[in-house]
């Protein structure tokens, strides 16, 4: 009996030292922690760190010293700032990307950063994200090493990781605190991943949708994609499958396929058939497109069945006056710019009648 209370108690001291062990208190921090995010594209750039304040302490090159250094604990003998307070300061990328022009492939990556002096900085990516700051930090484990010029930036009495431009294909990121910034880019191989991401779901429910064939040989026609291959998923919107069909929108997209691949017979011959299905706006852009690779006649054709179809609207009379004076018939176009002001058009059509019957000499 009295070895038995001895074992128990025994086990009860053993839970009680494991249970003090590994349980914390969850309290707040002085370094609070933030997370930040940016897309471009279709990509995330993710920041996670915490954030100590200046407090009125001198911050380049005391507080965060110059180089790397021993930092009195750990393992590194040779360590960069760790960016933040606490535990590794994080940074995430959704998909391959660069960073000031270096790639870097999909995944999480602890952020350092080694301050060189008031102007220079190297951004370290690390693939060991786990450690407790850079206390551990080992170069044997950088992903990427980039040089950057530091700026100087309104107090930030918070240190701060933001955005703040971005583009269609890039971002610019910048650690910010006190007086100090360190931007770096950011990019993305914005059209590829795209792409990619469509071919690798097109096999599924993604794929039984016209629209989005139709919208990937958009996307491709503009932003540097493949051009034959854009042409095939329009021509599977048009006539590929079950759910295809037939719409001036994807005769249209395949026509500008067709003339930026320099095929403007094929173009110009499949924009007759779309012109069938087109409303006025649709018609109107047609001529324009038509006068744009110098199809006059078509354009003619497309400007006066508009005419045709809209004998009350002082806009086609206007873009049929526009042919005429680009075809050098001074007589007709007066006559449209002038039918077109006799309508009573909104300011905008108005204004362009009046431009190009003054430069015809008229008024």
């Amino acid at each position: 009996m009295k070895n038995s209370k001895l074992i128990t108690f025994s086990i009860l001291l053993v839970l009680i030292f494991s249970l003090s062990a590994f349980a914390q208190l969850n309290t707040p921090r002085g370094s609070q922690q933030a997370t930040v995010s940016q897309r471009v594209g279709i990509s995330d750039i993710t920041i996670t760190y915490a954030r100590p304040s200046v407090n009125n302490r001198e911050v380049w090159g005391k507080l965060v010293p110059y180089g790397l250094n021993y930092l009195g604990f750990g393992t590194s003998q040779q360590a960069p700032w760790r960016a933040g307070a606490n535990e590794n300061t994080t940074i995430t990328f959704s998909h391959d990307a660069k960073v000031e022009g270096k790639p870097i492939k999909a995944g999480t990556y602890g952020f350092f950063v080694e301050v060189k002096d008031e102007n220079n900085a190297t951004i370290i990516l690390s693939h060991d994200y786990n450690a407790w700051g850079s206390y551990y930090y080992d170069a044997k484990n950088d992903a990427l090493r980039a040089d950057i010029k530091t700026t100087s930036v309104p107090h930030h009495e918070l240190l701060t990781f933001e955005f703040n431009s971005v583009d269609k294909n890039s971002t610019i990121a910048m650690l910010a605190w006190e007086k100090k910034g360190f931007p770096f880019n950011v990019s993305f191989d914005v059209t590829s991943i795209v792409v990619d991401e469509f071919k690798s779901k097109s096999n599924g429910r993604l794929g039984f949708q016209r629209q989005n064939w139709e919208n990937m040989a958009r996307f491709s026609l503009g932003n540097g994609g493949d051009l034959n291959e854009a042409l095939k998923w329009i021509d599977g919107a048009i006539a590929g499958n079950f759910y295809s069909q037939k719409t001036f929108n994807n005769l249209a997209i395949k026509g500008q396929i067709l003339n930026k691949l320099g095929r403007t017979d094929e173009y110009a011959a499949l924009m007759d058939e779309a012109s069938a299905m087109a409303n006025t706006n649709q018609l109107n852009t047609l001529g324009y497109q038509m006068m744009a690779i110098k199809d006059f006649n078509r354009a003619l054709k497309y400007f006066k069945l508009n005419v045709y179809n809209n004998p009350k609207n002082a806009n086609v009379y206007d873009s049929l006056g526009e042919c005429y004076k680009n075809m050098g018939d001074k007589k007709n176009a007066i006559k449209n710019f002038k039918k077109s002001l006799a309508l009573n058009p909104p300011a905008n059509v108005k204004a362009n009648s009046e431009k190009h019957l003054k430069e015809l000499g008229v008024i």
